[in-house]
């Protein structure tokens, strides 16, 4: 990664990437970045060649943290960058061309109008555009001031809380989701099991209604009312995937309490309890994506 050329005529802007393992991508994510006047890395301590492969990149400053949740590693993250505005992506995610070229254009008579934007993702599976199966409206809120958004305390899948509502950009970013299914299926594993996690955090419980219910439902939903069966073959595995990740996560709570009343504890996950990490959240609203 060259040093980005300086324009003068737009506030700086951090990238910011949090990593795990992520050697397959994110070599691609950094070269999508180098326009950015800082790019921080945030690595959850991978055991592949994604560090290697990072501190080949001179612009990228490396760092690694202990991984609590998607959400407590990027308001950590935040706090860490040098500039007033932040790009936050994935390890897999891509800025596109033409991303690049609207967030240009929103600075290019100095600040933005508005203090945080959504940007639309465009999810890959294997090597097809999802463009279904409840995935056709994904969009997250990526682009900020620093103190104008964090995320709330959850474990997994957290979405942003902004001060002001966030308007959505046109060009979308690129989410290559799915390379191969034995990865993404010890993903939905792992995901399933902070998702449990949380809700057994939260108080939540579950039984057979809920173990095939909301399974069954996820897949009526996602492939049936939210199109994914014009997805084609892709849809269908798609679909069944996110079902079995729900079926999963609520037989995980059911197990708990079973083997709770056999004087066995849950195995959860650590949780980020620090002060620091969730501040600011009350004066924020969830979801003002507009």
């Amino acid at each position: 990664m060259d040093e980005a050329p300086k324009d003068a005529s737009r506030p700086p802007i951090s990238a910011l990437v949090t990593t795990y393992n992520e050697e397959r991508h994110i070599a691609d994510c950094l070269a999508s970045l180098d326009w950015c006047d800082e790019v921080l890395v945030v690595d959850s301590f991978s055991t592949d060649r994604t560090p290697e492969i990072v501190r080949q990149c001179e612009r990228a400053r490396f760092v690694q943290r202990t991984y609590y949740g998607s959400a407590s590693q990027k308001n950590w993250a935040m706090d860490q960058t040098r500039n007033e505005w932040v790009l936050i992506l994935d390890a897999d995610e891509r800025c596109t061309p033409e991303l690049r070229a609207e967030i240009t254009a929103l600075f290019r008579n100095g600040e933005p109008a508005h203090d945080a934007y959504t940007i639309k993702r465009r999810v890959f599976f294997l090597d097809r555009v999802i463009r279904f199966s409840g995935w056709q409206h994904d969009r997250v809120v990526r682009l900020l001031r620093r103190d104008a958004g964090r995320y709330p305390n959850r474990r997994v899948h957290a979405d942003m809380w902004t001060r002001t509502p966030a308007p959505v950009l046109r060009c979308p970013m690129d989410h290559f989701m799915v390379d191969d299914l034995l990865s993404y299926s010890r993903r939905i594993q792992r995901y399933s099991w902070w998702g449990a996690a949380q809700l057994w955090r939260d108080g939540r419980r579950s039984g057979p209604a809920e173990v095939l219910g909301r399974s069954l439902w996820r897949f009526l939903r996602t492939y049936g009312l939210q199109l994914g069966v014009l997805d084609g073959m892709r849809g269908l595995v798609f679909c069944l995937l996110q079902a079995y990740g729900t079926y999963l996560k609520w037989s995980y709570v059911w197990s708990w309490r079973v083997n709770q009343r056999r004087g066995i504890e849950p195995p959860l996950p650590s949780f980020d309890d620090s002060k620091s990490t969730w501040r600011g959240l009350t004066e924020l609203e969830p979801g003002t994506a507009k």
